[in-house]
């Protein structure tokens, strides 16, 4: 009796990874979802920042070196804000939203502002700073996590099975 206990468990439990991996976004879904914010923010920075910066005159600005010019700074600050912004107040960059994508916590609880600061900021830092080569983990990893979503303890779901992975 034990042992079909034990043998009823460990399917239950494989059939459970099995569906996570359908439950959580994949690689590919979540790299459309960051190209299409990438176009918003380029958009953003076409029709607001650089004419803002050309108005007080500081489209040319630098400090030192092209890197600490005053449009790439800018750039910078919108990019981490958005991400953390509409992480924090929406659970989803328009990307995500247009793909019916959430980041969620994994203990299912809301998502604190240390967790999206860690997440969008931190973890994406650290992960552009190597080149972006942290993000294939997504592809590897049973949620389908990110380093940044390890960091913290977040991973990206599919809406449609939102309530699928609730009742996991």
């Amino acid at each position: 009796m034990e042992s079909i206990e034990k043998d009823t468990r460990s399917v239950f439990l494989d059939q459970k990874h099995q569906l996570q991996r359908l439950l959580y976004a994949g690689f590919w879904l979540r790299f459309v979802a960051y190209i299409i914010d990438l176009i918003v923010l380029w958009a953003f920075h076409s029709i607001v920042t650089r004419p803002l910066l050309s108005i007080v005159n500081l489209e040319n600005a630098k400090l030192w070196l092209e890197m600490f010019s005053a449009t790439n700074i800018m750039t910078t600050i919108i990019f981490f804000l958005y991400f953390i912004l509409m992480t924090k107040y929406f659970q989803a960059t328009l990307g995500k939203m247009i793909l019916g994508l959430t980041v969620e916590s994994l203990d299912k609880s809301p998502l604190t502002t240390g967790q999206v600061i860690f997440r969008e900021c931190i973890g994406r830092y650290i992960s552009m700073a190597l080149g972006g080569l942290p993000y294939i983990v997504v592809a590897f990893t049973k949620r389908h996590q990110g380093i940044h979503d390890y960091f913290a303890d977040t991973s990206v779901i599919k809406n449609k099975f939102k309530q699928v992975n609730d009742s996991l």
